[in-house]
């Protein structure tokens, strides 16, 4: 259940940080304007938010894993949002990216 919570909640994170970091790129790039930018903003200190809420009481340990699922859901992002088309070494990239978020949060630890 641990690894089931802590997988639906670095998605929520996911979400709210890739989610806010393109309304301030859509808001400011696109000139789609401060409404954009303000919920971008406020989605960004939701991703904060959503990070403290893991089983795992390690702040570095979170971020770190964290990461891979900012780089493979950044490519999803861009995907759906923006038609943007990966390429193998991208694919191959966020698969390592994953695959490191699942050795540092969930490998066994000795002692």
């Amino acid at each position: 259940m641990t690894v089931v919570r802590s997988l639906a909640l670095f998605t929520v994170a996911a979400l709210f940080e890739i989610g806010g970091a393109w309304l301030v790129w859509q808001g400011v790039r696109e000139h789609r304007g401060l409404l954009w930018v303000g919920a971008g903003v406020i989605a960004l200190g939701l991703y904060g938010f959503a990070a403290t809420l893991q089983p795992d009481g390690d702040f570095g340990r979170i971020l770190a894993a964290y990461g891979g699922v900012f780089v493979a859901g950044s490519i999803v992002w861009g995907m759906v949002a923006d038609g943007y088309r990966p390429d193998r070494l991208d694919v191959v990239g966020a698969t390592v990216c994953l695959a490191g978020m699942a050795i540092i949060m969930f490998a066994p630890r000795g002692g």
